[in-house]
């Protein structure tokens, strides 16, 4: 049965909340705060429904035309949303943590949470893309996006939210790796390409099956298809896990650079390694953790899940003593390079930072960048340990975030500043940089 609706807000999803007659809350697919919607139910439980736009009755004044292709592989879930509004959106997501998950005092909440720090590109601002592998209509091997909890694939030619140097990239390695499948399987599971608009560089990524490969066909007709700096083959078993047995190049350097921060800062990224997509963005993050975190000349910081070093070497050219803790063996091997290219020295760990962390002994100052899960159990108590007077916590999820902010606050730690950052316009997702302070 169709009901009428007033989007109230947006969840942290693809989704604007509202609420039915009844006074059920109702989760709308596409809506924007401001509209009022005939919704058609498509899913009712006993505290929820799911419902999608039968007709937009009155459109808010938020709700904006996106790109043609905005909406098509489901990437770009807010496309249809003004930018301020994404913004106000994307704090309201933070506070909405604290004061829930948190179970801070809502005015505390709002005055802790700064403005969202806006992207200066709205589209065109990723320096990567990850590209699926399925079979289209005809049964032939095609590239695209599958949508985010669907089994939908989505074929665009281009992309609006990647540079410009690889918008072009789904069409252009579609029909080439098509071209190369011919009649047999090279066992490619997934694409990625990396570009930056800094330093020019282009690298193709081709994860595969362990096996035989055509290595000079490939890297010829990729060359002729995308201009790249660099084509590697990244091996391993498809899944989840994707557990990677070997990297080889089969053209150019066989690593991604960029530039960022003043003065200049140069990274090499060896895929699999992560860097993050927004690279102005990603230039605000480590401003915010310097700082937050005060640091002075030879002063110890450790900074846990460090990737290829996007904080550790501005920390160390800032003149603390650094302790890079990370698992990954690329982004080790990375975070030395990137050390070394940029003249500081840091002491690299290969481990998992929970258990590396209740090695280091006390230290001044701690930045931890985990993953979306946060910080796993025992990680704060152990950081409450090391007895660092500011601690940086870069997250990218507000709920697992909030959950860690009560963790530190129960350890003796306050929070005393927290900053959304939007790398990822057209989404729901966003980075918060948040400060805290020991208090005994």
């Amino acid at each position: 049965m169709d009901e009428v609706v007033r989007i109230e807000r947006m969840g942290y999803g693809p989704e604007g909340i509202g609420h039915l007659s009844s006074g059920k809350t109702v989760f709308v697919n596409g809506g924007c705060p401001g509209d009022v919607l005939e919704i058609s139910l498509s899913e009712e439980k006993p505290s929820f429904a799911r419902a999608g736009i039968a007709r937009v009755l009155e459109a808010s004044p938020s709700r904006v035309t996106p790109p043609v292709c905005a909406h098509a592989c489901g990437g770009c879930p807010w496309a249809h949303i003004s930018y301020e509004s994404q913004l106000e959106a994307k704090r309201s997501h933070v506070v909405s943590g604290l004061i829930r998950t948190a179970h801070m005092d809502a005015a505390r909440a709002e005055e802790l949470v700064s403005p969202c720090v806006p992207s200066k590109r709205e589209w065109g601002y990723r320096n990567k893309m990850e590209l699926g592998v399925d079979a289209d209509a005809a049964g032939r091997f095609t590239l695209g996006f599958r949508a985010e909890g669907s089994h939908d694939f989505a074929q665009p030619e281009t992309c609006p939210v990647a540079h410009r140097l690889m918008e072009k990239a789904p069409k252009a390695l579609r029909g080439a790796l098509r071209y190369l499948q011919g009649s047999q399987d090279l066992g490619i599971f997934r694409v990625g390409v990396r570009a930056s608009l800094r330093t020019k560089d282009v690298e193709i990524a081709l994860w595969t099956k362990p096996g035989a490969f055509p290595r000079a066909a490939v890297s010829k007709t990729l060359q002729s298809a995308l201009k790249c700096t660099s084509i590697v083959r990244v091996m391993a078993d498809p899944g989840k896990a994707r557990a990677v047995k070997k990297v080889e190049t089969l053209y150019g350097k066989g690593c991604w650079s960029e530039k960022f921060l003043d003065p200049e800062v140069e990274f090499l990224t060896s895929a699999p390694s992560f860097f993050q997509v927004n690279t102005a963005q990603a230039e605000k993050l480590v401003e915010l953790v310097l700082a937050g975190l005060e640091v002075g000349e030879g002063d110890l910081v450790a900074d846990l899940y460090a990737g290829g070093g996007t904080f550790s070497v501005p920390l160390a050219l800032a003149g603390a003593d650094v302790i890079a803790v990370e698992s990954a063996g690329s982004s080790v091997r990375d975070l030395n390079r990137n050390a070394q290219m940029n003249g500081v020295e840091i002491e690299v760990i290969g481990g998992d930072a929970g258990l590396e962390l209740p090695e280091l002994g006390e230290l001044d100052a701690l930045v931890v960048d985990p993953p979306r899960a946060g910080l796993a159990k025992g990680v704060v108590e152990s950081i409450a340990r090391a007895k660092p007077r500011r601690v940086a916590y870069v997250s990218c999820d507000p709920q697992t975030w909030a959950r860690d902010v009560a963790r530190f606050e129960e350890n003796g730690y306050k929070l005393l500043s927290a900053t959304p950052v939007d790398l990822f316009p057209q989404t729901y997702h966003v980075e918060t940089a948040s400060i805290f302070v020991r208090t005994k």
